[in-house]
């Protein structure tokens, strides 16, 4: 199973970009995304930027990795979380 993770571009450099994944930033290829540009969002995928995605479905995702989506939906169907689901 693969993982791409949504970050938003800070600065275009030459052959790639400065990318913030919540605080941690790092450079990425945008080879694949050469209209991106600074401000948007994308998914990386093993140090590439693969695609565009819209920034709230970006902010939807980090939601989920942080597992507090999946805590939400639990709570509100009443049901009980696996130990330490949602927490850090």
């Amino acid at each position: 199973m693969c993982l791409a993770v949504p970050g938003r571009i800070v600065e275009l450099r030459s052959a790639g970009a400065l990318v913030d994944f919540q605080g941690n930033r790092q450079r990425v290829d945008i080879t694949l995304t050469p209209d991106v540009r600074a401000g948007e969002w994308v998914l990386v995928h093993a140090g590439f930027a693969i695609t565009p995605i819209a920034e709230a479905d970006a902010l939807e995702t980090w939601d989920y990795l942080r597992g507090e989506s999946t805590a939400n939906v639990l709570d509100e169907a009443g049901g009980e979380r696996a130990a330490g689901a949602g927490d850090g």
